[in-house]
């Protein structure tokens, strides 16, 4: 896909990859092989027909290609740029044997751009909630991010009536706080809601179960099934000395500036970061490749990625290392932060270093890291950003202690039906296990719809 020069968007939060023409994407339809038995959508965690979009595509049928992805997927603009195709669909294509896959992706990406630049939101693909509109029954949904949006559509489609609560001040959970404009415009995410909005699904922002109401006050209220999504939004951090400096940022608070708050607008946008000249981004995964090229964009003159593993072991998506290779980001691999030291002032001015080696397998399945005796160095740097993973937030599960949690408080849940311990309550997301990319929470949603459902209609 065509994309911006590096020299010149890191100047810029505009979106790197600028789509395919109609042009492109014809003929990359065109490539695909239809198979019998599409590997492709038996790969795909909401169970998109594949085949059948990119088909109408071939034929530029192109409002029957968004319908095709609108029956399994209420957020097809989201998916076709931030979804790792490479590890689903596009992983299984036949194409694979001999040629590049189809650019699933991009194509899907095509379908939903076209249908905002053409045409409104489409209220009637929600043709099941006119036919079957007598079910009345309520359903809550605790946070808007990718699971929950999911839900709460899947549901709206079948005649219930959703409310979505979430706590910002903008719908889309990760999807505009984590993920940054130049990968997601959050223009995009906004039309994706209003699409949600126009199946029937309520959306109050600014509310905050746990503190606002209680999931037991909800169940008060007339809501017979609720579905949490409230996602990872505690930061982790390495407990080391000197985390407490200035200009030391986890890269919550960094993107969460950056991308709902506008910080790169300032003074537009009243939300000024704090960035110095020379940045480190401590962590290997797609968190951290964002914080880093966001860190570019803000002013940053040097910038590197300190990760205790090696490239290979590295959880991001070959796309975001390449794209942030590009712009010009170092990679320190084998290398772990000691200590951060600070001036006389209070701000980072070095980090303490040591190189690794790669021992045996851990749990993960990746080979542990070794530290090297005697390997220290300092690295000259005046920001640390820390991106190694998030947690749940605490406030919702304080204020519900009944709910069952495992290990690092993350939601208990039965695999098949995304149910928690408590009966009615279902969750899914990053709040729960094993669910750490926008698709894969798009998936435990529509289970979780299925199941709730199924619960209410017996």
């Amino acid at each position: 896909m065509r994309k911006q020069l590096p020299k010149d968007r890191i100047k810029n939060f505009n979106e790197v990859a600028l789509g395919m023409s109609e042009e492109e994407a014809l003929k990359e339809a065109c490539r695909c092989l239809f198979c019998k038995k599409p590997k492709c959508s038996a790969n795909c965690p909401v169970e998109i027909d594949i085949p059948g979009f990119i088909n109408a595509i071939k034929n530029k049928k192109f409002s029957e290609a968004i319908k095709i992805i609108k029956e399994k997927n209420n957020l097809p603009g989201v998916c076709g740029r931030v979804c790792p195709q490479e590890n689903q669909c596009e992983g299984v294509c036949a194409l694979n044997v001999k040629d590049k896959p189809i650019n699933i992706g991009a194509l899907e990406r095509f379908a939903a751009d076209w249908e905002n630049k053409n045409k409104k939101a489409r209220p009637e693909y929600a043709e099941a909630v006119s036919k079957d509109g007598l079910k009345k029954k309520k359903v809550a949904v605790i946070g808007s991010g990718p699971a929950g949006l999911t839900c709460a559509g899947d549901l709206a489609r079948v005649g219930y009536s959703v409310t979505v609560f979430e706590a910002l001040h903008a719908a889309g959970g990760v999807l505009v706080y984590g993920i940054p404009e130049f990968r997601l415009p959050k223009e995009i995410v906004k039309k994706e809601v209003g699409y949600l909005k126009s199946l029937g699904v309520e959306v109050r922002t600014n509310f905050i179960v746990g503190i606002n109401a209680t999931l037991k006050e909800l169940f008060a209220e007339g809501y017979e099934g609720v579905f949490i999504g409230t996602g990872a939004g505690l930061p982790s951090f390495m407990n080391i000395p000197g985390e407490n400096l200035n200009r030391v940022y986890s890269s919550n608070e960094l993107l969460t500036r950056a991308n709902l708050m506008k910080a790169y607008l300032f003074p537009e946008y009243d939300t000024p970061i704090n960035i110095g000249k020379k940045v480190a981004v401590v962590g290997g995964g797609n968190t951290a490749m964002d914080s880093a090229r966001v860190s570019l964009r803000l002013g940053a003159e040097k910038v590197y990625i300190v990760y205790r593993r090696s490239e290979k072991e590295m959880p991001a998506r070959n796309e975001e290392v390449g794209n942030a290779k590009e712009e010009g980001v170092e990679f320190l691999m084998l290398t772990l932060p000691k200590k951060i030291s600070g001036d006389d002032k209070g701000f980072v001015k070095s980090m303490e270093c040591v190189k690794m080696e790669l021992g045996e397998p851990d749990l993960s399945g990746r080979r542990r890291p070794v530290v090297i005796d005697g390997s220290e160095f300092i690295l000259d740097v005046d920001t640390v950003i820390v991106a190694i993973g998030q947690s749940p937030n605490p406030v919702f599960l304080k204020a519900t202690p009944e709910l069952e949690l495992g290990k690092w408080d993350k939601i208990v849940i039965n695999p098949e039906t995304q149910s928690t311990n408590i009966k009615g309550v279902y969750a899914g997301g990053d709040a729960t296990y094993g669910d750490d990319t926008v698709i894969a929470a798009m998936g435990a949603g529509k289970r979780a719809a299925k199941a709730i459902d199924k619960y209410l209609s017996t």
